[in-house]
């Protein structure tokens, strides 16, 4: 054999053996692809099964949720239909209500409009019948009295205006006789001013308070946001809070001192403790109200105490403190009171009076003003009230009524302290009127009173507390006097101003005069 054809027989094996091998390979690998792609379709294959099962789980769930949600909808709204069947139900119960009534009511209404109908033409009827009856009335009155119908009114009204005039003159005189205008104890009132000795100093009270501040930043605090702050204190308080260009300072004013003691209490404790708002301002407002009837307490105590006077109502004691936050023309009420309690046991000791008796009467005299703005009626009345209700000294009582004039003093004691008390008012300093108004109260007393026609002149005395009117004898007659003194007390009462009441006293002298020579 030759080394050709060798070498050709070993390339036709080798490319035999290479494409023998490359055919086992490709079924090889056919084989295992074919493995893999039974593999992947039974994966597949689990998969979607695996989702189905949940896609079918999932729509049950969500079936039975919807089922719930649906069934829970439903009851919802049953009860819901049921609620506002029942609403309608009442609604439509009080409409058939309301439609009865009404019904009865236009029933009545219709009753009433022809029961009204009828009368009304009664009335009409008789009204016809008296009008026809007025007139033959008056034709046959004015044929028999020979007068027409207008001289027989002037006649009867002249004839009743003088039966009143009398009858009125004799009702006030009968009235003004029971009262007497000098009494003898008159003179013990002077003796005892004479000899009166009591010195005090002069007060004078305002209607504002002045409270400091430490700062002008902290008015920005009092009024706090949008003023809610100044309101509050206002509202609980009950006074004006005045914030202007006055330098680290808020001004209080109030008619009412005790008001507006406490608005100075609580404002002053709100800047010392820096936590102001609403709530706080009410808190600190109640303490300080609550704290100021303490201190009134004390303060009637003190009073009690410096008189040596015992067997006190402790209310009365807690009214007597309270007079030292109340005044009287700029004076102080409870400094008034001790006055005029000091006053009355130096006359009582003078005049042989029981001391401790003229002191409780001084002391209680003006004790209704702790209460006139609370209670309707004068102080006077007030105070005897209060002092009848703690079942007060008889005497006591009495002087008070009469202290000014409002019945006629009867014991030594009223008189006492009806003097004490006009000279306690009327020392200089104890009243803030000057003499320019005082001057200016008495000319327009005078100038009212010679307004009246037949008046000659009139004088002004005591003070103004009496005008002396003289008349001209030829112009008012003596029936004419009584009513000529009404009228002018009458006027003095509607037009001026003044304190405790006025005396008018109207004087008529006819004279004959006549010279033997």
């Amino acid at each position: 054999m030759s080394p050709i054809l060798t070498v050709v027989l070993v390339l036709v094996a080798a490319v035999a053996a290479g494409a023998l091998g490359f055919y086992l390979g490709g079924e090889n690998r056919k084989r295992t692809a074919e493995a893999k792609i039974g593999s992947a379709e039974e994966e597949a294959k689990r998969i979607v099964n695996d989702a189905i099962k949940a896609a079918e789980q999932k729509r049950k769930e969500t079936i039975i949720e919807a089922k719930d949600e649906a069934f829970k909808l439903k009851s919802d709204a049953d009860k819901e239909i049921k609620d506002r069947r029942a609403e309608i139900s009442r609604q439509e119960r009080r409409i058939d209500q309301k439609e009865e009534a009404l019904d009865k009511r236009t029933t009545q209404m219709e009753r009433k409009e022809e029961d009204l109908k009828r009368r009304s033409e009664t009335v009409e009827a008789r009204l016809d019948e008296l009008e026809q009856l007025k007139l033959r009335q008056t034709e046959k009155l004015e044929t028999i009295a020979a007068m027409s119908k207008e001289d027989a009114r002037a006649v009867l009204l002249k004839q009743v205006d003088d039966e009143l005039t009398h009858e009125k003159a004799m009702k006030i005189s009968a009235y003004q006789a029971n009262m007497k205008d000098e009494c003898d104890n008159l003179a013990r009132e002077l003796v005892g001013q004479a000899i009166a000795r009591c010195a005090a100093d002069a007060t004078s009270e305002a209607t504002v308070s002045v409270v400091p501040l430490p700062s002008d930043e902290m008015k920005g605090r009092i009024i706090g946001r949008e003023g809610r702050n100044i309101r509050a204190l206002e509202t609980a308080t009950g006074c004006d809070l005045i914030i202007d260009d006055t330098p680290e300072a808020i001004t209080l004013s109030s008619f009412d001192q005790t008001r507006r003691e406490v608005a100075r209490m609580a404002l002053e404790r709100l800047i010392a403790d820096g936590r102001i708002h609403p709530a706080r301002i009410e808190e600190t407002v109640d303490k300080c109200r609550r704290e100021l009837e303490i201190q009134m307490k004390r303060e009637g105590d003190k009073a009690i105490m410096e008189l040596g006077i015992h067997s006190l109502h402790p209310d009365l004691v807690k009214l007597i403190g309270r007079l030292k936050y109340r005044t009287s023309f700029g004076q102080n009420v409870l400094s008034h009171s001790l006055e005029v309690a000091w006053l009355a046991g130096l006359m009582a000791g003078e005049l042989g009076v029981n001391v401790q008796l003229a002191r409780r009467a001084g002391l209680l005299h003006d004790i209704g003003k702790a209460l006139d703005h609370e209670i309707e009626g004068s102080h006077v009345q007030i105070g005897v009230d209060i002092c009848k209700k703690y079942r007060e000294n008889p005497q006591v009582i009495h002087a008070i009524e009469a202290h000014h004039g409002d019945v006629e003093p009867k014991t030594t004691l009223a008189f006492i302290i009806m003097a004490a008390d006009a000279i306690s008012a009327a020392r200089p300093g104890a009243r803030r009127e000057n003499m320019e108004s005082y001057i200016k109260r008495l000319e327009t007393l005078e100038a009212l009173c010679n307004g009246f026609e037949g008046v000659e002149s009139s004088y002004a005395v005591q003070a103004g507390r009496e005008v002396r009117i003289l008349v001209q004898p030829d112009k008012v007659s003596d029936d004419e006097v009584i009513l000529l003194a009404r009228n002018v007390a009458k006027k003095i009462e509607n037009e001026l101003d003044y304190p405790g009441q006025i005396k008018v006293n109207v004087i008529r002298e006819s004279r004959a005069i006549e010279y033997a020579k």
